[in-house]
């Protein structure tokens, strides 16, 4: 990982907390004069102090690294918020059901913006028995593809990961599916919303 905490964030996140710096020194068992050293870059944290640090603030580590606090808004748990993240070098893709702190060849991801499918990236979805055949009208090349395609539902995501020089599609059982999204190399992430009556077995 090519980023370590800074003290900027241990004092944001300290004073986001009112904590005194002698209050986090009693708390990691060193002195307030080391708090004041890691907070105006005069040192940093030993690595065995990230967790223990996390801890006082009521963070993950990851969060910690990053610097920045994620604010989980999706306490409901609906797949529908679902959020991608996909590495620009391996398209290795990272589902998750909220915010999430996610690393992926030492670059850290954001997620993915959806947008609704256009004229470039044509989606086709069938009604084939209980499965919904998905097509994206859509080259697929070694340097221009579709990299994913998910069909989301209020519990649940089914993802299917697609390579270059493949087809451009994906069959899904129906089982309530309400959204489908696909990811461009190029372009990003599109989504296409299913009639509720499609949605059913």
């Amino acid at each position: 990982m090519d980023r370590y905490i800074t003290g900027t964030a241990i004092k944001r996140l300290r004073e986001q907390r009112k904590m005194t710096q002698l209050q986090l020194a009693e708390i990691l068992g060193v002195s307030d004069k080391t708090i004041s050293k890691w907070e105006t870059a005069k040192g940093y944290p030993d690595i065995t102090l990230l967790e223990p640090i996390a801890d006082a603030f009521g963070i993950s580590v990851p969060e910690l690294i990053s610097g920045q606090q994620v604010q989980n808004a999706n306490a409901s748990a609906n797949m529908l918020r679902s959020m991608f993240y996909v590495c620009p070098i391996c398209q290795n893709v990272i589902h998750s059901m909220g915010e999430a702190v996610v690393y992926c060849h030492g670059i850290q991801l954001v997620p993915s913006e959806a947008e609704p499918a256009d004229e470039g990236h044509k989606i086709s979805i069938d009604r084939v028995e209980d499965e919904l055949y998905v097509r994206i009208e859509h080259e697929m090349t070694k340097t221009h593809f579709i990299s994913f395609i998910a069909a989301l539902s209020s519990d649940g995501c089914q993802l299917m990961k697609l390579y270059p020089e493949g087809e451009a599609a994906a069959r899904f059982k129906i089982r309530g599916v309400r959204k489908i999204c696909f990811y461009c190399n190029r372009d990003g992430l599109f989504t296409e919303t299913l009639r509720l009556a499609d949605s059913h077995k």
